[in-house]
Order: structure tokens, then C-alpha cells, then sequence
């Protein structure tokens, strides 16, 4: 199938001058909608040229509080108007922001404030207990705290570290930067920390120039982002996959863009799609999975959906398919990473092959290799390799990880895939979840979604277990409201027997256990390795 127009043209996209700071970029980009709203959260709404203004009163604040250029700053905060009015002040100081999970535990703060030597930390409200606890037990003397607004009563009670500042104060007072910090393409922006699947979270460090390469290789050319657009993403900001959704994204067209402080639940969800009609919505698979399983599901008529996209975890067909039976809209399933910023294999708009995560983006190259670092053919799985534009830099103070991941101009993904003749690639789950069952690899991925095409199944994980020195696959299933109540003993069988048909014989799970959830990241990955713990206890 061939690629659209759009995408080829990208090919030959006009990379950013030598000095180059991003705020400033998209300052320049929207002189001339000062009017226009940029962001609607759930309380304030705010005009680009607020957005530019209150930046730049936030670089001069940070200046103010002795935050060199360069040095860190962490944001521990909700989606509201603070959050990109942080980012993109630092970015215009020459400050590095570093971006967090807001759902984390104090120790995990302790951690992050330690290894990336923050001189500042902001918090929104509701985080700021876990972030008070944090610092009074990392001993940070010479880091200050700062809350995005003032806190209630009841949460500023008895905090160990009190904040020094209210961060709506400190812009309101300061006067605006005058002058942005000169950067170049490849000074260090900003830093975002992966999820810490495998060990200690690693600060992964971006350029200015690789948040405009995600603009120029995805945004524009596959997503087909543009002005008029209203853009909602249920993946919050500090995900390196949500930064380009609601930050980079349409701030480079000028587009509106709304903000959710909240949990993306389904009844969350839908209350945006209503109300505001956004036309560009980016969520995860499990999510568009409750919103097609949830009572109150939308109308297509009451919501204004023009393109939809999927990144995280891989896209079941039939749950691509009915969604957009039911919206009229796609869903654009895409592979990204925090190590390349955001989606480099995606389907495209016209061309969606559901089932697949598409083709590389324009400007990318993908290779499948095997264990000695050969290319495997067509139909073979393999490991996946990326070279592109907006590939992180290091993973800070982590040469051992950094030589692992950063092989030269190629980037290994810990993504195992294969290529479908035509030239789509088909999920096969992480490198370190393979099965190997009767002497030949069983993707866990294939088969979830063989188990999530049958009528009763909501979601699916696969693990493999060991028996007798053999090893076994297990199934974890979530049912549909409608099956809960189904007999789980001949529903077992049933799915057995349905897997049985589709794939090969080795391939069916042995053991299938009912559950009411599934064990996620905050980014919607399934955790296998809680499965497996579960299930040994």
C-alpha cells in the first residue's frame, strides 16, 4: 500500500537553524494569533499571547531565584495552564525542566530530585504531601519549593518541607524575560524519565531540536494537525508520547488544545468529547477499550472527532474497528518511545491497516535483527532498531545504560516486531516478555488479541509460567459486564478452544484466570512481571 503524499513530502523537511530555543519557535510561529485561545483546562482558559508572556515572566522568576542556565527544574504537576507555561519558560531561560510522573510515591520523588540535582521543584496542589515528603528526606538544602497555586488548609497541614513560594505569585510579580537564553539545536531542553519497568526510572535527555523534528516527521505530515483544530489527549503532559500531543503539537499550528486535570477515565472522556467537540483525541488502548464497553457512550452526532490516535500498547483490531463503526473517525495506531519523543511507525489517515502499527514515519528508519544483529526476513519476528531526527541524546549519569540503548545513530527499542510482507509491522511484544514453548517463540501479544475477538473478553494479558521445567502460557481475562456471570470453568474451555482455531496449537494458554483489572503503568502498559508474581503466590 502506498504512503500518502503528505508523508513523502516530509523527507525532505527543512531542518531548524543552528541556534535554536523551541519556546521561542512557537513564539515566533503564533505572533500573530495573540488573541486566540492556546489552552482550556478545567478552571482558566489562556490566549497565546497570555501563553507567551506568562513564559516569559516565569524564566525571569526562575532567574530571580538564582536558577542558572542549564540547571534543573522539576515540574511535578497536573494538566492545567501552569504545566506548558513551566516547560516552555524554562526552555526560554536556557532551564532544563524535567517533567513528572504526577503519580508517584514520595520515594520515587526522592529519587528523581537526587539524581537530577533539581534547583526548584513546583508542585501542583494535590501532589504537593508526597512532594513535601520527598525533599524533607532527600536533604535537598539548596532545592526551593514552589506550589503551582495556593493549597488548600487541609492540604498544607503538617507538610515536612514547606513551600517557599506560590509559583501564580511569583509570575504576576516578575517582570517579562526580555531576551531568550541563545540555544542551539543541540543544547539540552529538557529531560523526561522512562517508566522504570526495568529498574531505577532513567532521566532521558532531549534537544530543543528534537521537539521540533516530532512536529515536522508526525504532527504535520501524518496526524495532519492544523489551526483550526481542537485537540484533547487523554495521555497527560509528562509522558513524552502526551508532551507532543498537547504541547508541541498544537502550539506549532496554533491550534486549541484542551487540558484535563483528572484521571482519563471513560465518564471523564466523554464529558470533553462533548462539551468542547474536540477534533483530534489521543488516547491508549485500554482506555478506547472502556469507552466501547461503557453504557453512556457518546453519540457520533454529539462529538466532533475528525482523527484519533492510539500509542502505549498495541491496538486490537476489532477493538480499531468498532470504534470507528461507532465515531466515523480512526484511530491511528502508532509506536513511539520517551527515548524518540513521540510516534516514528504509525498508521496513516486513508491507510489504516488495524492489526498493524503501520508503517515507519517518513524521516525514520526501522531494522528488524535477530540475536547475532542480522536483518530477519519478512514474517520473522526480530528486535526493533530506530534511526531518526529526534533520538534522546544519553540517559543522564548512566553510561551503561546509554551504550545499551544508543548503539550510534540506531536506538534499540526493547520492541520485538516482524514485517508483514506489504510493508506494515505487527506488534510482538518487549524483548524481555517472549515465550519460548516447545522449543518455538509464542508472542504474548498474538495472542491477547486472538482472546480479546471473542465476545466476552474486555482485555487480555499473557504470561508464560513455569511447569515441571516446561514452560506454559497463562491468559489473565478481564470479561465484558455482559459475561461476568457465565460460568468461568466452561467460559476457560470455551476460550481454549477459541484460541485453538485461530493459532497454532502450542500457542493456546493453559491456564486462564479471571480477574476484575489488569496491573498497568501509568501509561497504560500492562505489567507482566506482577502477573507473574501473582500468579506464583
Amino acid at each position: 500500500m502506498p504512503i500518502p503524499a503528505a508523508s513523502q513530502e516530509h523527507a525532505t523537511a527543512v531542518p531548524p537553524p543552528a541556534q535554536f530555543n523551541f519556546a521561542t519557535h512557537l513564539f515566533a510561529l503564533n505572533a500573530a494569533r495573540a488573541a486566540k485561545t492556546a489552552y482550556i483546562d478545567d478552571t482558566l482558559t489562556l490566549s497565546y499571547g497570555e501563553l507567551e508572556m506568562q513564559a516569559r515572566r516565569f524564566a525571569a522568576a526562575m532567574r530571580a531565584l538564582g536558577v542558572h542556565a542549564e540547571e534543573r527544574v522539576l515540574l511535578v504537576m497536573l494538566d492545567t495552564v501552569e504545566l506548558p507555561t513551566a516547560f516552555l519558560g524554562a526552555l526560554y531561560a536556557g532551564i532544563v525542566p524535567v517533567v513528572v510522573n504526577t503519580l508517584l510515591t514520595p520515594a520515587d520523588y526522592v529519587y528523581m530530585l537526587t539524581h537530577s540535582r533539581a534547583r526548584v521543584v513546583i508542585a501542583s496542589g494535590a501532589v504537593l504531601p508526597a512532594v513535601s515528603a520527598a525533599l524533607a528526606e532527600a536533604q535537598c538544602e539548596d532545592c526551593k519549593l514552589i506550589v503551582s497555586q495556593p493549597a488548600s488548609p487541609r492540604a498544607s497541614q503538617s507538610l515536612p518541607h514547606e513551600p517557599e513560594h506560590v509559583l501564580a505569585d511569583l509570575i504576576a510579580r516578575a517582570e517579562p524575560a526580555a531576551r531568550a537564553a541563545q540555544t542551539g539545536c543541540d543544547d539540552i531542553a529538557f529531560w523526561l524519565y522512562s517508566s522504570g519497568s526495568t529498574g531505577k526510572p532513567k532521566g532521558t535527555v532531549h534537544t530543543h531540536a528534537n521537539l521540533y523534528w516530532t512536529v515536522e516527521t508526525y504532527a504535520k505530515p501524518i496526524l495532519g494537525i492544523r489551526e483550526n483544530d481542537i485537540v484533547f489527549s487523554a495521555a497527560k503532559l509528562f509522558f513524552a508520547y502526551g508532551l507532543g500531543n498537547g504541547l508541541s503539537f498544537p502550539l506549532s499550528v496554533g491550534a486549541t488544545t484542551i487540558l484535563m486535570a483528572e484521571r482519563p477515565t471513560a465518564n471523564a472522556v466523554f464529558a470533553r468529547l462533548v462539551q468542547h467537540r474536540p477534533t483530534v483525541f489521543y488516547g491508549v488502548p485500554t482506555l478506547y477499550a472502556s469507552m466501547m464497553a461503557a453504557p453512556n457512550l457518546p453519540a457520533r452526532a454529539d462529538v466532533a472527532l475528525r482523527v484519533c490516535t492510539s500509542a502505549g500498547e498495541a491496538l486490537p483490531r476489532e477493538l480499531g474497528e468498532r470504534f470507528r463503526e461507532h465515531f466515523g473517525s480512526d484511530i491511528l495506531d502508532g509506536l513511539g518511545s520517551t527515548e524518540m519523543l513521540h510516534i516514528f511507525l504509525s498508521n496513516r489517515p486513508g491507510a489504516v491497516e488495524y492489526g498493524t502499527t503501520g508503517r515507519p514515519v517518513p524521516g525514520y528508519e526501522i531494522e528488524l535483527r535477530d540475536e547475532s544483529g542480522a536483518l530477519v526476513p519478512d514474517g520473522e519476528i526480530g528486535d526493533l532498531f530506530i534511526r531518526g531526527p529526534s533520538a534522546a541524546v544519553m540517559y543522564w549519569c548512566n553510561r551503561e545504560k546509554s551504550r545499551a540503548t544508543f548503539l550510534g545513530d540506531w536506538v534499540r527499542s526493547g520492541d520485538k516486531y516482524r514485517r508483514l510482507p506489504g510493508g506494515a509491522y505487527v506488534y510482538a511484544g518487549r524483548s524481555d516478555d517472549m515465550l519460548k514453548v516447545s522449543g518455538q517463540y509464542v508472542s504474548p501479544i498474538e495472542v491477547e488479541m486472538v482472546l480479546m475477538q471473542h465476545d466476552a473478553v474486555l482485555e487480555a494479558a499473557v504470561i508464560g509460567v513455569d511447569q515441571g521445567g516446561l514452560v506454559k502460557t497463562c491468559a489473565f481475562v478481564v470479561l465484558k459486564q455482559t459475561a461476568v456471570e457465565t460460568s468461568h470453568d466452561a467460559l476457560a474451555e470455551q476460550l481454549k478452544a477459541f484460541v485453538k482455531t485461530r493459532l497454532a496449537p502450542h500457542k493456546y494458554p493453559r491456564d486462564i484466570l479471571f480477574v476484575d483489572d489488569l496491573p498497568k503503568t501509568a501509561t497504560g502498559k500492562i505489567q507482566r512481571f506482577r502477573l507473574r508474581q501473582q500468579f506464583q503466590s
